[in-house]
This record gives C-alpha cells, sequence and structure tokens, in this order.
C-alpha cells in the first residue's frame, strides 16, 4: 500500500513541477528602470501571472546590475506576493543581498522584513530575534521610519508575551510619530495601543482610543482598520460585561476580519462571541464558538493565552453533563495549549490564571483515561490504531516529497551562483580591456553638460538607453563616461540632479516649503514617494521633512 502510494504521489508531483515554467520577459521590460517595474509590480488591476512577470523582470535586473539595494528590494517584493509556504525561503535571500550592500538601513529593513514574515506565520520567537538584529543595524542610523517600525514590531511581541506596559510605552511613541508620517502605520499603532489598555484593565481608554480610530481612519480615508478597531471595542465591552453590546461589535466585525484570511483575529473574535453567549447563559450557543477557536488551533497551531479559557468552559460544560469523553477530550486538548503556551510564552506560563492547574489536570486525566478505557470495545481500538498508521503513513510521504524538494532547490542555487560568478568575471574583463577615444569622450560630455544645464533629467520615463539615444552613443559608452567623470551609476547620477534641482526650488521658492511629499515628488521628476523619500535621504542624508523644518526656523532668525 505504501508503495503505490508513493508511486502515485511521485507521478503527481512530477506532472504538477512540469507544468511551472519560468515567465519569459519581454525585451520592452529589460531596460525598463526599478520605479517603473515597481509600480507595475504595485498595481492592483493585475493578475497574478502578469505580476509574476514584473517581478522576475525586477529580480533579473537587479542580480545583472549586482544592485544589492535593489536585489534585496526584489526579494522583498517576492516576500509580499509569495505564497505563505515559500515567504521565509525569498526572506532568507532578502537578507542575503542585503548583507552585500555593507548598509545598516538596507540590512537593518530586510531584518525587520523578515521578522514581519515570521510574525505573519506566528512564529513569534524567530520574529523576535530577527527583530532584535534588525534593531542592532537600524540603531546605527537616523531613518526614523525604520527606527519605529522596528519599535512596532517588537511592540507586538510583548503585547503577546503579556508585558503590556512596556508595549504600551513603544506605541505611544509610534502613534506619536507615525501620525504625520503613515496614516495606516498611524492606525495599525492606536489599535495596538487600544488592546494594551483593555488588557490591563483601563477600559475606558481603550473606549477612547477605539473611537479616535474610527474617527481618524474617516478622516484619513482609510478604512482598512474600521473592523479591528470595532473588534477591539467589542472585547472591550465584553469584558465589562456588556454583553448585548459587545455582541453586536463582534458579530458585525467579524466577516471583514474573515475576508482578510485573518485566522489569529478570527480565532479571537470567536472565543469572545463565545464568552459573551456563555455570560448570557446561552452555553450552547457558547460552544460552538469555543470548538471553532479549538478548530483554529488545530489548523494553524496559533494560540493565545487569553483563549485558553475557552478549553475550561467546555470542560465545564462536558463535566456538568457527565459526558466523561467529551470531558477527556478537551481536557486533553487544553494539555496541548499549555504545552504551547509554555515554550512560546515562558513569562507568561506563571501569571496565566487557571483553573486547572497542571498537576490536576494530569491526575484528572489519569481518571478520566481510565473510565473511558473500560468503555471501549475492541472495534474502536481497531479504528484508532488504522487512523494512527495512515496518519504515519502520510508523514512519510510529506517527508519524502519536503526532503526531495529541498535538495533540488540547493542544486539549483548551486548552478545559479556558479551562472553568476562566471558571467561576473566576464564582465569584469571586458571593462579592464575597455577604452574610448577622447573625441567620443568629449562630445558625450558636451551632451551631459547641456542634459544638465537644460534640466533634461525631469524627463518621464527617462532610463540609459533612451539618453544614450539622445547623446547619439550607446549605453556602454554613457554608462562609462558618468562612472568615469561623475563618479556615479547612472541611477545615481539621474536622482542626484533631481535632488539638486528640488533642493534649490525649496530653498528659494517659500511655497514649495508648503507642498506635500507626493507633490514634492511630481516636482522633482520621481514616479512615487517612496522614491522621491529615498533618494532625497541617499543624497542628502536628511529628510525633506527636516530640511523644510530647518529652512524655516532659519528663516525665522532674527
Amino acid at each position: 500500500m505504501v508503495k503505490y502510494l508513493l508511486v502515485i504521489s511521485l507521478c503527481f508531483g512530477y506532472n504538477v513541477n512540469a507544468q511551472k515554467t519560468v515567465p519569459r520577459i519581454p525585451d520592452s521590460l529589460k531596460s525598463a528602470d526599478f520605479d517603473y517595474l515597481f509600480d507595475c509590480i504595485e498595481k492592483q488591476d493585475i493578475d497574478s501571472a502578469k505580476r509574476e512577470i514584473f517581478l522576475k523582470a525586477f529580480l533579473d535586473k537587479a542580480r545583472s546590475e549586482k544592485n544589492w539595494e535593489e536585489l534585496s528590494n526584489a526579494y522583498k517584493n517576492y516576500v509580499h506576493y509569495a505564497p505563505a509556504a515559500q515567504k521565509l525561503i525569498y526572506a532568507d535571500s532578502m537578507v542575503m543581498a542585503a548583507k552585500k550592500s555593507n548598509d545598516n538601513s538596507i540590512i537593518g529593513s530586510a531584518y525587520l522584513s523578515r521578522g514581519v514574515a515570521y510574525y505573519g506565520q506566528k512564529r513569534l520567537r524567530k520574529a523576535m530575534d530577527s527583530y532584535l538584529i534588525a534593531d542592532q543595524y537600524i540603531s546605527k542610523t537616523d531613518d526614523g521610519y525604520l527606527i519605529h517600525k522596528t519599535k512596532y514590531q517588537i511592540a507586538q511581541i510583548k503585547f503577546y508575551l503579556g508585558y503590556y506596559h512596556e508595549a504600551i510605552s513603544l506605541f505611544n511613541q509610534c502613534t506619536e510619530y507615525f501620525k504625520d508620517n503613515d496614516d495606516r502605520a498611524y492606525l495599525n499603532s492606536l489599535h495596538s495601543l487600544g488592546a494594551c489598555y483593555k488588557m490591563v484593565g483601563n477600559h475606558g481608554m481603550s473606549t477612547e482610543i477605539n473611537r479616535l480610530g474610527i474617527a481618524e481612519g474617516i478622516r484619513r480615508g482609510n478604512l482598512d482598520m474600521q473592523h479591528y478597531f470595532v473588534q477591539s471595542e467589542g472585547i472591550n465591552q465584553c469584558l465589562i460585561h456588556n454583553y448585548e453590546s459587545a455582541l453586536h461589535k463582534l458579530q458585525s466585525s467579524l466577516s471583514g476580519i474573515r475576508s482578510n484570511s485573518d485566522f489569529s483575529n478570527e480565532m479571537v473574535s470567536n472565543f469572545y462571541i463565545g464568552k459573551c453567549f456563555w455570560g448570557l447563559n446561552e452555553k450552547e450557543k457558547a460552544m460552538s464558538y469555543f470548538k471553532k477557536v479549538d478548530l483554529g488551533f488545530s489548523q494553524h497551531a496559533y494560540m493565545r493565552p487569553d483563549l485558553r479559557q475557552a478549553y475550561e468552559y467546555m470542560i465545564s460544560y462536558y463535566r456538568d453533563r457527565k459526558m466523561i469523553e467529551a470531558q477527556l477530550h478537551y481536557v486533553e486538548r487544553l494539555l496541548a495549549v499549555d504545552k504551547k503556551l509554555h515554550i512560546t510564552y515562558t513569562y507568561l506560563q506563571g501569571k496565566i490564571r487557571k483553573e486547572y492547574e497542571t498537576q490536576d489536570l494530569l491526575r484528572e486525566q489519569q481518571i478520566l483515561r481510565h473510565s473511558v478505557d473500560s468503555q471501549k470495545n475492541n472495534d474502536r481500538i481497531s479504528i484508532s490504531v488504522i487512523c494512527i498508521l495512515f496518519l504515519l503513513i502520510l508523514l512519510g510521504i510529506i517527508w519524502f516529497f519536503k526532503s526531495r524538494s529541498e535538495s533540488r532547490k540547493k542544486y539549483e542555487e548551486l548552478l545559479q551562483k556558479i551562472e553568476i560568478e562566471t558571467r561576473a568575471k566576464s564582465e569584469k574583463t571586458d571593462e579592464l580591456d575597455f577604452a574610448i577615444s577622447s573625441d567620443v569622450e568629449q562630445a558625450v560630455l558636451q551632451s551631459l553638460k547641456k542634459f544638465e544645464v537644460g534640466r533634461k533629467f525631469l524627463e518621464k520615463g527617462l532610463n540609459l538607453t533612451k539618453l544614450a539615444g539622445h547623446f547619439n552613443t550607446n549605453t556602454k559608452y554613457l554608462s562609462v563616461i558618468i562612472a568615469r567623470h561623475r563618479n556615479q551609476n547612472f541611477s545615481q547620477y539621474i536622482n542626484s540632479l533631481k535632488i539638486d534641482y528640488i533642493a534649490k526650488r525649496i530653498r528659494n521658492e517659500k511655497t514649495l516649503q508648503n507642498y506635500t511629499h507626493d507633490a514634492l515628488a511630481l516636482e522633482a521628476g520621481f514616479s512615487t514617494t517612496r522614491r522621491f523619500v529615498k533618494a532625497f535621504v541617499s543624497c542628502t542624508g536628511i529628510t525633506p521633512k527636516y530640511f523644510i523644518e530647518e529652512l524655516r526656523k532659519d528663516e525665522n532668525l532674527p
């Protein structure tokens, strides 16, 4: 039976892999710049197949140029859009590429993103390890956004570990910073802050923050967090025994949470809905929701200390009805939950209030097991043995294919590494032997001067190929001349011209000091605000906001 299952599975796996093809990159995308490719990746109205082409084009361009920052960004794009099973693989590649840049911001950002990927799968210990490494790098920079993003993620871990007061301090810093810099991050920080106050018993403050979050979301035109603020207030009302109000809020927010495939918050809603029904003495309804919490634990191996109480309710329910077998089942499930919490939440283990201490649960387990065993017949024992054998066979098949897949992946990575190193050696040899006549070089330099004076660098869609065409030369000559005489690659050269231009205008034209970052990005010829801010910091060492603030201070001096 095992042999037949293995053969069938192998054939199926081969056919599936044979159908996976590497997307072909159109020639038109090979000369596109990173900004354009990133904008295409971020479009909401394209299907996954088209997005895969842009993802691959971005990755290939970064590899061919050995641009470690953009290569790290390429893998970060994959982390965002890849299936859950592949996210951590791309996250590791992202960190490896970032390390080659020797830039603290890039490395720190990569570790931070890897931590977020772990956190998304609720692997909290791994997430915390990555966050702490990220903090070591980011703390050496003056990048306020990354610094506070790290604080936010560490505060999330502290919240789940029960360090609520420490989490409150960090979330307060995040709300203050993100309030004027990032709408979604600000709303996320507010939501988490309200959750912390709720857990320390400050229900009035929690309600106030939830109301503020809803109002701010409407005012800023960002409604992504509305369901979560309503859910948070529902939990808050449940904890102060306003069960009817709590039920309305929790049930009305549940569909929005499900639409986000947010299994952890769906489990939280199910628990507190059950708790409300229990408080209203509608225990049968409560049990259906508590069982959904147990189903979530089975499917995702995720558990939080407050959700543990669902098992205590279920044990109490079946004990009162003398349903010994069901009672035993949930006693054993509670032991599994306690084991999970002990491993993941070491700090909380001694502080979780339990109706059943571990030793009491073990003693009760032995008594109930003896009672159930005496009632079981041979048929039920046979069924249990068959189920166990089937599970072992299934685990063996899974292990076999997992080992095979990992070996294949390592093989392909080795081939890729050899190919890249060979190509690098070839390109390096070509570069050393490369020479340009003096007349050609002077002609290109004159064209560059006219290009700079005429501010042609503000032209949209400008790339190396297009500019070489304007100068009646080829991309190789132009790239080498820019490197020799401007000490920059093409992207750095264009960005520095744009930043110098907009910085002078901001200084000389006071009206520009009132522009938003979005408007300034357009004035400087950048396709996205993110690229503009990043280029500004890279060229000047400060953010546009700080530059404008300092200009205003200087103008107000006597």
